[in-house]
């Protein structure tokens, strides 16, 4: 009997049909590599099981190698298929780098600047005052176009080239720049029953075991730990609670008791929500509002129209990390 979505080995080992494999195939194959299961692998492809098997019919056919093993209740990884993965994600991956590096190409050469910014900056006074320049005063010509960023996602758009600069709050890692544009104090963001919350000021050993909220891949180890005050002054380590990717998850997860946070002052004016307190934390450093940029670019037109743009609006001297 014949599994749903088989494919009998028809493929002569070693005699390929001459035609290169397409990206879509290689994408296919590394999905169906890493769910091992033809159903769930269509459907999270948003195909047909029969279009799915076809697909890595031709791709076999094109190689010359038999990629899976099939049986009625299995699909698994021949040795062939078990060596091409890893190469058919590098290709995949590289197709990627070089469509995101001709868009970059694409923007520079038409006068296009892609501005990322993260949670709250775009509605900052210094971020209007950078645009205001960089649109009217310094570079009319120039097409600026605005991204929102999640927190953890900055650094990723910066280096994969979604992204030109962005507004945000440091640190950063190595390979980014940053023109400081302001600071201001951090501030506990807690559940609005938690005791704490009624005082008007604390301090970081008053937070000792309270969760705080985590962030996912690919956010920066040092921009985690400094978001999270992590270690703390005495050197004791953070406990972490739920992950958040959003300001508004991230305000929930406070709300229903599960972690605290912590936050730029602004916060208490942009962000109230039913359920959340906002309380001055003594003995926390205060925070950087900052425009970064990759080092490797800042000499590039755009990118140097923003930190021209920066400096102008705001004065004083980017950060290097």
């Amino acid at each position: 009997m014949t599994a749903v979505g088989e494919v009998r080995g028809t493929v002569p080992v070693g005699i390929g049909s001459g035609t290169e494999p397409s990206i879509h195939q290689l994408r296919l194959f590394l999905v169906l590599g890493e769910t091992r299961h033809f159903g769930r692998a269509a459907a999270s492809l948003f195909i047909s099981q029969s279009a799915l098997s076809q697909q890595i019919r031709g791709l076999e056919n094109r190689l010359g190698v038999r990629l899976f093993d099939r049986t009625n209740r299995t699909v698994d990884l021949t040795d062939a298929g078990r060596t091409l993965l890893p190469v058919a994600r590098a290709a995949v991956d590289a197709m990627v780098q070089l469509r995101r590096t001709a868009q970059a190409q694409v923007r520079r050469l038409s006068g296009r600047l892609v501005v990322g910014t993260v949670g709250a900056e775009a509605a900052m006074p210094y971020t209007h005052a950078v645009l205001r320049a960089l649109r009217e005063d310094h570079h009319p010509q120039l097409t600026v176009d605005l991204v929102t960023l999640n927190a953890h996602r900055f650094a990723a758009a910066l280096e994969q080239r979604e992204v030109d600069v962005v507004f945000l709050r440091p640190p950063v890692p190595e390979g980014i720049e940053l023109h400081r544009l302001a600071g201001e104090p951090r501030v506990a963001c807690l559940p609005a029953d938690d005791p704490l919350a009624a005082l008007p000021g604390i301090t970081l050993a008053q937070l000792a075991g309270r969760p705080v909220v985590d962030w996912p891949a690919p956010t920066p180890r040092e921009w985690r730990d400094f978001w999270a005050a992590d270690p703390r002054p005495d050197g004791s380590p953070v406990r972490y609670g739920p992950v958040v990717t959003d300001m508004e998850t991230l305000l929930h997860t406070v709300a229903r008791g599960e972690a605290m946070c912590f936050l730029p002052a602004a916060a208490r004016d942009l962000f109230p929500r039913p359920g959340v307190r906002y309380v001055d934390v003594r003995d926390l450093p205060r925070s950087t509002a900052a425009l970064a940029w990759l080092t490797e670019r800042r000499d590039e037109p755009a990118v140097a129209a923003a930190r021209h743009a920066a400096r102008a609006a705001t004065g004083g001297v980017g950060l290097r990390r």
